[in-house]
């Protein structure tokens, strides 16, 4: 197969097959691939028959993909056949740091976790032979998962042909270039860098990131023109490694995603008081106001208010002494006779006990498109949805209107209780921008066909109870959008949480 032939739908190592070209340079084209067997989205490089340093990157591939640390991204396949070079490696989605500053500089304390975070990474990938050298805003993704990656160890440096005598140092004024970057929204060099403007300069030298954007600490701007800015050291020594770098920032506070409010278990509609959960109750008592006291100065004389305020404390703590008597021994009576109480005049009251909803715990979770082209709408971020963890998400692809960009009637969630259960309700946690159309969908078969609407709700965001009228039981939950919210200027729907609730026994 020549590398001209590669195009859509071509398919390599008999299980990557690549749908779309994100990106042509210089004889290398990233393509977005699916892999059939694990059924995920995976990024592919290719090669043009011309490429002169094919050898180098498969071998720098090979390399990175014993990796280990998370945050740096994973290759799963490099080869290099007669007619046909390729690299496969993770599909990470989220912002760049481009992105990040495109409505200006980031708070110092993020930016700073954020380049510790790369500093760290980075300092693993030396540890095993690899380094970057072309780190970039762009090299710097925070994922949709909440999470940093740093994007191109060793594989962009071979693609560019570069080189040094010390690429501890090179990486370590790369990740101070980075961070120049998050805490002033310029770029450290001769020319704009990720649509960032270069960064302005006095005296023919860049000016600090003080000297740019007010509220930087001074230990931040040290830090960056130890890494990156010799001549604004004043006497301080270089940061010649990323674990220097690191070490630097090893006390800010990591990066953490935004939280979302959510309940692991909605309040019951009537709770027993003895479990402790703070609810209105009906008053029982009568509560007394305290009374005033009204304070006098002693030179005023006022004798006759003290004897009446002490006249009146006195019956006040009377009054609490009986109180509390009468109800210890009422309280005795109800411990030493089990019997139900009567009501005078009446018949037999027996106590009433609602049931409660009680967690029932999926067995696993799964994009679900049965009417996509590619039947799979990040399956591989399923799981995230029914972890718990208010940082961790399930999200659809992006679509170009609230309807799905009329190309299907909807896309979901689907969640495997692993047997049939009964379903009293579904606690689902959004995404807060407004505009989603949900349903709640059950039944025992995987199929969409099988699967019933048993409850429905209209531009909702954020925590959502989906409550049948009676309750559903089936294998399947299917949280079904059939209207996306807006977000990032396109339409695209996000669960955080899901958590299916059974009838509880009375």
């Amino acid at each position: 197969m020549s590398t001209s032939a590669v195009e859509p739908g071509t398919r390599l190592a008999e299980r990557f097959r690549l749908e779309d070209v994100v990106s042509e340079s210089d004889g290398v084209t990233l393509w977005k691939a699916i892999d059939e067997i694990l059924a995920r989205p995976v990024a592919v490089h290719t090669f043009a028959p011309d490429f002169a340093r094919v050898t180098e990157v498969v071998t720098a591939a090979r390399a990175a993909s014993r990796l280990t640390d998370p945050r740096l991204t994973q290759v799963f396949d490099a080869a290099q056949e007669e007619d046909l070079a390729f690299v496969v490696s993770e599909w990470v989605t989220g912002d760049s740091l481009s992105d990040l500053l495109a409505a200006g500089p980031l708070e110092p304390e993020r930016a700073a976790g954020l380049v510790a975070e790369a500093a760290e990474a980075l300092t693993h990938a030396h540890e095993a032979g690899l380094h970057h050298l072309c780190l970039r805003p762009g090299n710097l993704v925070w994922t949709t998962g909440g999470t940093l990656k740093v994007l191109g160890v060793g594989i962009d440096a071979a693609v560019a042909g570069l080189t040094t005598d010390d690429p501890a140092l090179d990486d370590a004024e790369g990740l101070g270039r980075l961070l120049y970057a998050g805490l002033t929204g310029h770029w450290p060099g001769d020319e704009e860098e990720g649509g960032l403007p270069a960064a302005p300069m006095s005296d023919g030298h860049f000016c600090t990131p003080r000297q740019v954007t007010a509220g930087v600490p001074g230990y931040l701007d040290t830090v960056t023109c130890r890494a990156a800015l010799p001549e604004s050291r004043k006497g301080q020594s270089a940061l010649t490694s990323p674990a220097e770098v690191a070490e630097a920032l090893s006390d800010v506070a990591r990066p953490m995603p935004i939280p979302v409010a959510y309940s692991p278990m909605p309040a019951p509609a009537t709770v027993s008081r003895s479990e402790g959960i703070d609810t209105e109750w009906p008053k029982t008592q009568t509560t007394m106001a305290p009374p005033t006291h009204h304070h006098h100065h002693p030179r005023q004389g006022n004798d006759g208010g003290s004897t009446l305020n002490k006249a009146l404390m006195a019956i006040v703590v009377l009054l609490v002494i009986v109180a509390v008597g009468l109800g210890a021994w009422t309280l005795g009576r109800s411990i030493g006779s089990p019997s139900t109480p009567e009501v005078a005049g009446g018949p037999t009251v027996k106590p009433t006990r609602t049931a409660e909803p009680q967690v029932v715990k999926p067995s696993s979770a799964t994009g679900f498109d049965p009417l996509g082209d590619d039947q799979a709408e990040h399956p591989e971020l399923g799981e995230d949805a029914i972890d718990g963890k208010p940082s961790t998400f399930w999200h659809t692809t992006f679509y170009n209107s609230a309807e799905l960009g009329k190309l299907k009637d909807g896309v979901g969630l689907l969640v495997d209780m692993g047997k049939p259960v009964q379903v009293a309700n579904v606690a689902v946690t959004l995404s807060s921008n407004p505009g989603s159309t949900v349903e709640l969908r059950v039944g025992d078969a995987p199929e969409l066909s099988a699967l019933k609407t048993v409850a429905r709700q209209k531009n909702v965001s954020g925590k959502v109870t989906l409550t049948p009228p009676e309750a559903a039981s089936g294998q399947y939950v299917l949280i079904w959008f059939t209207r996306l919210p807006a977000d990032e200027g396109r339409f695209r729907g996000t669960i955080y949480d899901v958590v299916v609730y059974s009838p509880g026994s009375a």
